[in-house]
């Protein structure tokens, strides 16, 4: 069959009036040199510090270094297929994250694709993984409590909503099991978790995750991970893009809690990534902005004022010591930035108190301001209390005879420092901290046996929640703890020790 002319003719006119005549121009260029995660790129003239580039592999890349005649790309996966000449082509925006409600419940690397083989995030929206923090005009003072459900810790060196608390220690001293523990105390407080990996192994990853899955917190709770096989480039960004996905929820008026575990091997991963750029090294080697590093970071934490969303980020960054060294460079950098730190202890570790935190070094720079009042009430000895015990102990340890005072005050001491030991994954609710701290700091649990006191006061608590559930529920909700309550707790105390004493003797 011949095709008629006005056919033809119809085709052509089709085609003419849906043809695209716009010019679209991209601006690419080659790469000159690779290794070890890091490209140099000839020919990107405009690139933006930070922009996301894309090679012809597949591969992104994030710029990292502006030289006069070259850019330094760091690599966000394999540089498999990567040689000289490769072509590398702008994207014009800066390198970013999905974010979003389906991001809960989820493991994920650090640019958001799921590896928890559970199907793809179906999500839409997407944020800079570099954003400005909140200027001072949108933030709320820091007021409203972030339970940990840790004892020592909600009693001594409270954590509010918007603050940033740094945990520090050795290596092995409990530092991830506080994190651990903290967001496994959020069920039910309508707080949304994230556990950002840097340069753990994988098998801690998934271990951690099987934990929170086990006590039902992946259920308000996400992972960003950047395990220890994974690339410097991808270590780097995993906090920052940890960070996007809090802002997200935090402006849509939610509170979230972020960990950061660890920043020490975050500082190591980019001082890796400077000296592959050729940056001049500058004390422990480190690069001279490795301070700017976390204080970005960190300042993205804080609580919104209402105009501005009413959210907050709690961050909760982990740095390890070596041999306990606080005034080494980067535990210097982070204590500086925070406000305030968990210090935990080697020796108190091995010795049994766990969590072994030092009450001398440990402080929060909120305070009282962010700690319910119950605890508030009946912790307020507390720290005076331990800081005497210590004080007493080094000077008694080789004398015979003391007298009854000072036998008294090692003796409660003795009691305080038994209480305030917790097994991992078992966070306290306010109601129990309050009765058991108001027991111990009145000395009301002096005559129990030292050995018998901690489980004395723990079987005390839940008898109270059994027996007084209207006084336990009044001290949950409102925070406080009433004149009724304080005589309600004692009176059942004086009879619970009556009913056990027996048990003491034999």
């Amino acid at each position: 069959m011949k095709t008629k002319p006005e056919e033809i003719v119809a085709l052509l006119r089709e085609e003419i009036a849906g043809y695209d005549t716009r010019v679209r121009r991209d601006e690419v260029g080659t790469v000159l040199e690779v290794g070890d995660g890091i490209a140099t790129v000839y020919g990107l003239d405009k690139a933006v510090y930070g922009e996301l580039v894309e090679l012809e592999t597949g591969v992104k890349g994030m710029v990292m270094n502006l030289a006069r005649d070259s850019v330094g790309v760091v690599l966000l996966g394999s540089d498999a297929g990567v040689r000289e000449g490769t072509v590398v082509r702008r994207t014009g925006r800066a390198a970013d994250v999905p974010v979003g409600e389906a991001m809960i419940g989820r493991v994920v690397d650090v640019l958001g694709s799921p590896i928890d083989g559970l199907g793809p995030i179906e999500t839409t929206e997407t944020r800079p993984i570099e954003h400005e923090a909140s200027g001072v005009v949108t933030r709320e003072p820091v007021n409203v409590p972030l339970q940990t459900g840790i004892l020592a810790i909600d009693a001594m060196v409270p954590i509010g909503r918007g603050q940033r608390e740094l945990i520090i220690g050795d290596r092995q001293t409990g530092k991830t099991a506080i994190a651990v523990d903290t967001i496994l105390n959020q069920k039910g407080q309508d707080v949304i978790c994230i556990y950002v990996a840097i340069g753990q192994k994988a098998s801690s990853v998934a271990r951690i995750q099987d934990t929170l899955k086990r006590h039902g917190a992946m259920d308000y709770s996400m992972i960003v991970s950047a395990t220890a096989s994974d690339s410097a480039p991808l270590q780097y960004i995993a906090p920052y893009a940890g960070a996007a996905m809090g802002e997200y929820f935090m402006e849509k008026g939610k509170d979230v809690l972020i960990v950061y575990d660890d920043l020490s091997k975050h500082a190591v991963a980019y001082r890796t990534l400077s000296l592959l750029l050729k940056r001049s090294p500058g004390r422990e080697a480190y690069p001279g902005d490795v301070f700017y590093l976390h204080s970005r970071l960190l300042e993205r934490a804080c609580r919104l004022t209402k105009e501005y969303g009413g959210g907050s980020m709690t961050a909760l960054p982990i740095i390890e010591t070596q041999a306990g060294d606080v005034s080494a460079y980067i535990p210097t950098n982070v204590i500086s930035i925070t406000d305030g730190q968990i210090y935990l202890e080697t020796d108190l570790f091995f010795a049994g108190q766990r969590p072994a935190v030092n009450v001398g070094l440990s402080v929060s720079r909120v305070g009282g301001a962010a700690q319910t009042r119950a605890v508030k009430k009946t912790a307020g000895t507390l720290r005076i209390d331990l800081a005497r015990f210590r004080e007493l102990e080094v000077f008694t340890q080789f004398a015979s005879d003391l007298d009854a005072a000072t036998q008294q005050a090692l003796d409660h001491g003795k009691r305080l420092l038994e209480l305030l030991k917790q097994p991992l994954y078992h966070p306290m609710p306010v109601n129990r901290q309050a009765v058991i701290l108001y027991a111990a700091t009145n000395g009301l649990v002096d005559d129990v046996p030292l050995e018998k006191v901690r489980d004395f006061l723990l079987s005390f608590a839940a008898e109270m929640e059994e027996e007084h559930a209207d006084v336990m529920a009044d001290i949950q909700e409102s925070g406080n703890l009433s004149a009724p309550a304080i005589e309600t707790i004692r009176a059942a105390l004086e009879e619970s020790k009556r009913r056990v004493s027996g048990t003491w003797q034999a």
